[in-house]
């Protein structure tokens, strides 16, 4: 039997492969993208907040269900739920993806240095804008 994927849009540490297969998460076709109209939030972790005319980059991965459940089952990530969004390629073409985000933003005094730092190393590990990079704290 052929297992079902899905493509999910990750924006925070799970763009990185490496700690998808960390998790034991199979991660194929990776492909770097954005989303529009979304901002990047850092509270105690990331999560995407609806911003009009604001960009948020990140990672499509095809996954089976079960991994996107294994991933979200995991300590501090239970407050997440999935929404659709549109992710544009940025090789070229749009794809349906799923998106796990907080329902609520972190409040603008929360904050992770640490996550931070690595969610920017991780960006430029994947050769994202530069002007993004730098704006993530």
């Amino acid at each position: 039997m052929t297992v079902r994927r899905i493509d999910g849009f990750f924006y925070g540490l799970f763009m990185d492969r490496d700690i998808l297969w960390e998790n034991t998460v199979s991660a194929e076709n990776p492909r770097r993208a954005y989303v529009d109209h979304y901002a990047l939030r850092i509270g105690q972790r990331a999560t995407l907040a609806p911003v009009a005319g604001a960009r948020a980059y990140g990672m499509v991965f095809s996954l089976t269900f079960d991994d996107v459940a294994k991933l979200y089952a995991g300590p501090g990530l239970e407050a997440y739920c999935p929404e659709a969004v549109m992710a544009t390629l940025l090789e070229g073409g749009v794809v349906p993806a799923v998106c796990y985000n907080l329902r609520e933003a972190p409040r603008p005094d929360e904050a992770n240095p640490d996550y931070a730092g690595k969610l920017r190393a991780a960006l430029t590990k994947l050769n994202f804008p530069a002007a993004y990079v730098t704006s993530v704290s």
